[in-house]
């Protein structure tokens, strides 16, 4: 499964870069938003997918009984997606604000600008 995962994280990087090499900021935004979703499958893929557990100990005990899922990688997953979010609302009202003064989505005509 593992293979699987890595097939397909590289896809979505192939997939991310090429779409921020476009001229287009909404390309590239887009390209941006799938390059975190490849590195938040990155990072849960390499916790290790297993079928366990919630990472709960019974009361009384002191370590898990049997195979647990690793909660590190899960957190971390959770904070980058809250956080790529916010990235992409910034982005999409910027993108919005720089189509309304400037009047155009290329990279190449922004740089061009007076304003």
């Amino acid at each position: 499964m593992e293979n699987l995962f890595a097939f397909v994280v590289g896809g979505l990087y192939a997939t991310a870069l090429f779409m921020m090499l476009r001229r287009s900021v909404v390309k590239l935004v887009i390209g941006l938003i799938i390059l975190s979703n490849a590195a938040n499958l990155l990072i849960f893929t390499s916790g290790g997918l297993v079928r366990g557990a919630p990472p709960l100990i019974p009361e009384g005990l002191y370590q898990p009984v049997g195979a647990i899922a690793d909660p590190l990688p899960q957190a971390l997953i959770l904070t980058a997606i809250v956080i790529s979010f916010g990235v992409l609302a910034f982005a999409v009202v910027l993108i919005h604000r720089a189509y309304e003064v400037i009047g155009a989505d290329d990279v190449n005509e922004m740089k061009s600008t007076d304003s």
